[in-house]
């Protein structure tokens, strides 16, 4: 097993955005220019095994042009519920969340290939961050 000293959201983020691959994003897009599309659910999945207080967000985001389902994490231990989505630059400026809803982590449901993405990233990120 990998052993790994804490590490910041910041490094979290760089290693995250440097792993990132079609392989890991939802149905393998990819799309020149903007490489967090598809990759919400797996970083939401990473984020939550680097920092486990904070839980899988889903929601509904307008971009204007559609809407979109979109995951993220929020720490729900404060009145406040801050909010962390390394991913949000996949949509286009202007577009909001219409609505969400915490998920139990507990009852995640992921399909295999779902479950493979979330893993192939974690890995990827757990080697980046070793060095």
């Amino acid at each position: 097993m990998l052993s790994l000293p804490p590490v910041s959201l910041d490094e979290l983020r760089f290693a995250l955005q440097a792993s990132w691959q079609p392989d890991t994003a939802y149905q393998s897009v990819d799309e020149p220019g903007n490489p967090a599309l598809g990759q919400c659910y797996p970083t939401s999945s990473v984020v939550q095994w680097f920092f486990p207080y904070f839980e899988i967000a889903r929601g509904r985001v307008d971009t204007g042009s559609s809407i979109e389902t979109h995951f993220w994490n929020v720490d729900a231990r404060s009145q406040s519920a801050a909010h962390v989505d390394l991913t949000w630059q996949q949509f286009p400026g202007g577009s909001r969340v219409l609505d969400y809803e915490l998920l139990d982590r507990d009852k995640l449901g992921d399909s295999p290939r779902t479950a493979l993405r979330c893993n192939l990233l974690l890995s990827r990120v757990r080697k980046r961050l070793a060095g």
